[in-house]
């Protein structure tokens, strides 16, 4: 079952039941705040308080949540929309440019999460993958010079060991933006985002694009209903 919460007029969700215990263990949802079960059709919903909802379940509830130095009602217009270019015209150009637009946008992507999220660390991961890379392009040209010249190839550790360690810090960047992009989107503006590891592992900025492409429609819907 899924839950919305009401603030003060503002709508935030959907949640899990297990969500709505731990952002009241944070202090992110109040017990005083309302809720009600989306998956039923009532008209109109039945709203009843966080805390009755978790007593229901049998869930505990936290006597002292800690209470987050960033608001959870901040109205989703504060903070910039994320970077909408259309996930597929992404994967299209990072074909037509041999994956150089990827490593590009992934810097695009990085740098919009850390105005969103100050602490986040992908930008400074995504920079140090991208030099790792260009150090292994640049071992490589020995290598072209002496294809095009029809000279005998050396084999390039230097470009093996440089790939292998880009490749690594690329990875810890990709972790490192999911975390902040579901803290930010479940905590201080709450779309209820899930960005799945093994898709993340395997896809990367275009699958964070796919998403983030999703929460741009959320905030619009919003700003529809007169809510942002």
């Amino acid at each position: 079952m899924s839950y919305q919460v009401s603030r003060n007029g503002q709508l935030y969700g959907p949640y899990t039941l297990e969500d709505l215990q731990r952002y009241v263990a944070t202090g992110n949802v109040l017990p005083t705040d309302l809720a009600h079960d989306v998956s039923q059709p009532e008209d109109p919903p039945n709203w009843v308080p966080v805390s009755q909802l978790l007593a229901a379940s049998g869930a505990a509830i936290p006597t002292q949540p800690y209470i987050a130095p960033v608001a959870y009602a901040a109205p989703l217009g504060v903070y910039p929309d994320p970077p909408n270019l259309n996930w597929g015209l992404l994967l299209l150009f990072d074909i037509l440019t041999c994956g150089f637009f990827q490593i590009v946008w992934n810097l695009i992507l990085a740098a919009w999460a850390k105005r969103i999220e100050p602490i986040s660390k992908a930008l400074i991961f995504y920079i140090i993958a991208t030099v790792f890379l260009l150090a292994n392009f640049g071992s490589s040209f020995g290598n072209a010079f002496a294809v095009m010249h029809r000279q005998p190839v050396r084999p390039n550790y230097i470009g093996a060991i440089t790939i292998v360690i880009a490749w690594i810090i690329r990875l810890i960047a990709r972790y490192s933006l999911r975390e902040d992009l579901e803290r930010h989107y479940n905590g201080v503006e709450p779309v209820g985002l899930r960005i799945g590891p093994v898709l993340t592992f395997f896809f990367g900025g275009i699958y964070f694009q796919y998403k983030l492409n999703q929460v741009n429609e959320a905030k619009q819907t919003l700003r529809y209903r007169g809510t942002l």
